[in-house]
């Protein structure tokens, strides 16, 4: 039996999920409508900026509510997670298994439903190929209202952002698959369930507060994939944020404000969720915004957009986690 219900985590999801912002049904239809249009718009801009060309398929973007966003997740945690929570489940034996994975799925259940109150869109690349571009409408609205934004400015400017991520990987045929093994390499390297527990002291200080639950669970050897990670992410982050913020003035008058607002936003945080988290190690996550930011601007005013875009050619010449906090040195390595 695997170790997670996932079915009772996307039920579960759905039923603790925060409830939309009010709206009439001709609004959601008419912010759908324009999600769309506003998605295809952003296409254009996000390919005149990064001087890159799609030579892979891309869907049609997926205007989605909370639900269907956490349902959507629970199918890529599935692939990705999966065969970990399989061999736990192997490890501890059936009747432990059942019993966890109940406790398990209502506990992803909840993780998801308070993210699928703050994900404005995602480029989710587990279960198509090379992925699906998903637009959040009910926080997309919510956040607008909230930051007092003008409606058609705010929402093409996350299009702008999660346009670029479909870029990222349909302009670049490798990146998904090169993605997705180093995933799978870090779930291979995971320690048994039985070295695991022997950190529960070191579980309950995160629960506690004090760090994050990533960091106890993870072996050696997946400390060093998830560094991998974490500089790719984090280039794709920066670099989605350096084309909305370098394509919005041209094209979204109230960019500037936009920008303001949404950067306080992004750093104000009432005390449960501040705690949240740091307990998931999602702080890292919001350090990815401004330190890719950096690392991108730096290496496009020191090379130009054509010598940044060298950083796609191959996987050796993606950042490393040190050249993300020293632009130069990726330059001299790369694109010198």
């Amino acid at each position: 039996m695997p170790l997670v219900d996932w079915d009772l985590a996307t039920s579960t999801a759905g039923r603790l999920g925060p409830t939309g912002p009010v709206v009439s049904l001709d609004e959601a239809t008419s912010v759908v409508a324009q999600l769309r249009q506003l998605a295809h718009e952003a296409r254009d801009h996000v390919a005149a900026f990064t001087e890159l060309t799609p030579v892979l398929h891309d869907a049609d973007v997926a205007v989605v509510d909370r639900h269907g966003w956490a349902a959507e997740n629970v199918s890529g945690l599935r692939i990705v997670v999966g065969p970990m929570t399989d061999k736990f489940a192997r490890q501890i034996g059936p009747v432990a298994s059942a019993v966890g994975a109940k406790v398990a799925g209502v506990q992803a259940g909840m993780l998801l439903a308070y993210l699928s109150g703050k994900v404005l869109g995602q480029y989710e690349v587990f279960g198509n190929d090379p992925g699906r571009l998903l637009l959040v409408a009910p926080n997309i609205v919510a956040a607008e209202r909230k930051l007092g934004a003008t409606p058609r400015d705010f929402r093409l400017w996350v299009c702008l952002h999660e346009v670029t991520h479909r870029m990222q990987f349909t302009a670049v045929p490798w990146l998904r698959e090169h993605f997705l093994g180093e995933l799978r390499m870090f779930v291979d390297a995971a320690e048994p369930a039985s070295k695991v527990w022997k950190n529960a002291s070191k579980i309950f200080d995160a629960a506690r507060g004090d760090g994050s639950l990533l960091d106890v669970v993870q072996s050696p050897e997946q400390r060093a994939i998830l560094d991998r990670l974490t500089a790719l992410l984090t280039l794709l982050e920066g670099h989605a944020e350096v084309v909305m913020d370098g394509v919005g003035p041209a094209v979204i008058p109230t960019v500037g404000s936009i920008r303001a607002a949404f950067d306080r936003r992004r750093h104000e945080a009432a005390p449960l969720e501040a705690y949240l988290r740091r307990l998931f190690g999602m702080d890292v996550k919001l350090k990815q915004y401004t330190q890719g930011r950096a690392f991108v601007s730096a290496v496009i005013a020191a090379v130009g957009m054509a010598g940044f875009n060298r950083v796609f050619t191959s996987p050796a010449t993606l950042p490393t986690f040190a050249e993300i906090d020293a632009p130069s040195t990726w330059v001299v390595r790369v694109a010198a």
